[in-house]
């Protein structure tokens, strides 16, 4: 190759930072504008793409680093995860892992004091499915309202602060046949 300037383009090719153009999900594809340029449909590299993998598309006007082998923009991969003014640092510290996602939800860990914490917007929702148990150690807090489905064992004592209602039954109100009314109580139950 004699072409100086077509060699300058091919290694200034190589290696070029962009922003996402434009997505396409079948087959997953992005297009990257580059200075005046905009790629052909290219594909971007995800963490693991064998027996585990991972999805996760990029957004518009996310800053890439495009890799083209030989120069040739056609050729390029596009590596993605590079903070910019359009989409800032989501984290300010070390020890911090944090996912953030487009409508406001956030699972972090913070290595340094020792905390996982998964925050879901207004009207979110959580399942769950673990058909070989599930085995909590610690203290459990609860707000809200609780159902449960099936049978429930406790070892330990069990503190209710206004009362237990079993099959329209009141613990605290519910009367005792066969006593007399006065200072005297009533047996052991049987």
């Amino acid at each position: 190759m004699n072409d100086l300037a077509t060699l300058a383009r091919l290694i200034e090719n190589l290696i070029r930072l962009g922003t996402i153009a434009a997505i396409q999900m079948k087959p997953p594809r992005v297009k990257v504008k580059t200075g005046a340029l905009t790629t052909s449909w290219l594909p971007w590299i995800s963490p693991r793409v064998g027996a585990d993998c991972e999805w996760n598309p990029p957004t518009v006007n996310e800053q890439v680093i495009l890799f083209s082998p030989s120069g040739q923009l056609s050729n390029g991969i596009v590596l993605t995860g590079l903070f910019s003014n359009h989409f800032p640092a989501n984290g300010d510290r070390d020890g911090l892992h944090r996912r953030t996602y487009r409508d406001g939800a956030v699972i972090e860990y913070d290595s340094i004091t020792h905390h996982l914490n998964a925050t879901l917007p207004e009207g979110g929702t959580t399942n769950l499915i673990s058909q070989g148990g599930i085995h909590i150690v610690g203290p459990i807090t609860h707000e809200g309202d609780y159902t449960q489905t099936g049978n429930q064992t406790i070892t330990g004592k069990v503190t209710v602060s206004v009362d237990v209602v079993a099959t329209n039954i009141s613990l605290v109100k519910h009367p005792h046949g066969g006593v007399m009314p006065g200072s005297g109580i009533t047996g052991q139950p049987q």
